[in-house]
């Protein structure tokens, strides 16, 4: 990204075509994953009201990046992230985003690497980092499930009721 250039400014217009107007052309789903790849700055807002259209954008580019080979995502995974919309939406945001820097940082960290030694480096590192992620995934459970637990302790909390019901049908069982 350069401090030199202002954002680049992407416009939508009604027939879905996107218009890059530092290049005065029309660009591609493709070309703006190029532009994120990249770390160029850059908005999409829509044509006739100026409404910033960034995530829809990206949003589409991940559904896209999804769809072709394997993906990222999960059904379960998905369906997980569906069910932390509300109460806990920001802390899993959160997370993801704390947990998406944490890699580039330790990717950064390694040097400037080619993308092919960084891969073969890392196809090596997924059995130890599988491990790993499911100790911390693990923990950050416990976590989540403890502090449930902390406010099932105070009445008339929200999902205080339904927490100590399953914790005596679990008691029940064993």
């Amino acid at each position: 990204m350069s401090d030199r250039n202002p954002i680049r400014l992407i416009k939508k217009y009604p027939n879905r075509r996107l218009y890059d107007t530092q290049t005065s052309t029309h660009v591609t789903l493709s070309d703006i994953r190029r532009l994120v790849v990249e770390e160029e700055s850059f908005q999409v807002v829509d044509a006739k009201t100026g409404e910033d259209l960034t995530r829809s954008i990206l949003l589409q580019i991940i559904q896209e990046a999804e769809s072709d080979g394997e993906p990222i995502f999960s059904s379960d995974m998905l369906k997980g992230i569906i069910r932390f919309y509300g109460p806990f939406q920001g802390m899993l945001g959160s997370y993801l985003e704390n947990s998406i820097k944490a890699v580039a940082d330790i990717q950064a960290q390694t040097g400037q690497q080619s993308s092919q030694a960084w891969s073969d480096f890392m196809s090596g590192q997924v059995p130890m980092m599988q491990k790993v992620m499911g100790q911390y995934v693990e923990q950050s459970k416990q976590l989540y499930l403890n502090t449930q637990n902390l406010f099932g302790m105070f009445p008339g909390f929200p999902g205080a009721a339904g927490q100590a019901d399953k914790d005596k049908k679990d008691d029940d069982k064993t």
